[in-house]
């Protein structure tokens, strides 16, 4: 993902403890065009980044180095009509998760509107990537106001048998997760698994990797989109099981609201959250998007290891 450029260090294992947020590193260099909300990146074959993030028919930027980034047009430039029901005709679409699979592009993105849970996941695929190659390929997930949880954020892993899942969520009774078909990319059975959530407080945009003989689940707690004034934080947990049950450094269950913290907003950098992780050839990188003082939405970029218990930290 794009990442601001901290030197370039290849994974580490070491003791940490949980860090204070005093003590979290800044996001690492990146210039250019470098305003993103909700990021999420693949590298690609030819060792160049793209980054797909919240905006009008998805935006999309580019980078060579993971420093320099540069607008690289939107996902949609004639628009995507098949949105409109849930967006009030709006063009702003959501939290896209980007990866790059059997020689294909895939996108995973939301439509709603700020608040409501008639909401919508729809997938698109391209050969290259950019813009305005992108096909619709369909509704994955949509949910209805009468619904206990909301159809957004949506997160793609396959796990080590390789089948497909898609965890999404936000607020409501919090993180869910579906089956996939790896055919087509859509959904292939009716059952919603729960795998996080905080009776009813803030909780979204889970992204999930697998580490060794652990899957991560990564999501975002407290508030987002109040600017300077935004809480958002980064927690994790860990399940032997892509379906979970997950649970943080102290044993308690994320669907308990139990979460392991592991980047907040210090100083300048306010509401660090909607985390991507990317693997890299330095390591693995943690993509987010955090506030400036202005309330600028800006691309954040660091490190990510995992310390001598198992447990990821920023560096």
């Amino acid at each position: 993902m794009k990442r601001a450029l901290v030197p370039a260090v290849a994974l580490v294992l070491i003791v940490a403890t949980a860090t204070p947020a005093s003590a979290y590193p800044a996001p690492g260099r990146v210039t250019g065009d470098v305003g993103v909300h909700d990021p999420s990146a693949v590298k690609r074959p030819d060792g160049s980044y793209l980054v797909a993030h919240t905006g009008n028919d998805i935006a999309l930027k580019t980078s060579t180095d993971r420093i320099a980034f540069r607008n690289a047009g939107s996902v949609f430039p004639g628009g995507a009509s098949w949105t409109s029901a849930y967006t009030g005709g709006g063009r702003n679409l959501w939290a896209p998760d980007l990866s790059y699979r059997n020689g294909q592009y895939y996108l995973y993105y939301s439509a709603s509107t700020f608040g409501s849970n008639r909401s919508a996941i729809f997938l698109a695929t391209s050969p290259s990537g950019n813009s305005g190659t992108w096909t619709h390929r369909g509704l994955v997930v949509e949910t209805r106001t009468s619904d206990n949880f909301n159809a957004i954020d949506p997160d793609l892993v396959v796990d080590d048998q390789g089948r497909w899942w898609l965890s999404f969520g936000s607020f409501w009774s919090g993180i869910k997760m579906i089956a996939l078909n790896p055919s087509t990319g859509l959904r292939s059975d009716s059952t919603i698994r729960s795998v996080a959530g905080r009776n009813g407080g803030a909780i979204e945009a889970p992204n999930i990797v697998k580490r060794g003989n652990y899957y991560y689940l990564f999501v975002s707690f407290d508030l987002c989109c109040r600017g300077a004034a935004s809480t958002y934080r980064v927690m994790v947990g860990r399940s032997t099981s892509v379906t979970g049950p997950y649970v943080d450094r102290n044993g308690v269950a994320l669907t308990s609201g139990g979460g392991t913290e592991v980047l907040a907003g210090q100083g300048s950098v306010h509401g660090t959250g909607h985390q991507d992780v990317l693997a890299d050839n330095d390591g693995d990188v943690l993509i987010y998007h955090y506030y400036a003082d202005n309330g600028t939405s800006l691309l954040g970029i660091n490190l990510l290891a995992i310390d001598s218990a198992g447990w990821p930290y920023v560096h």
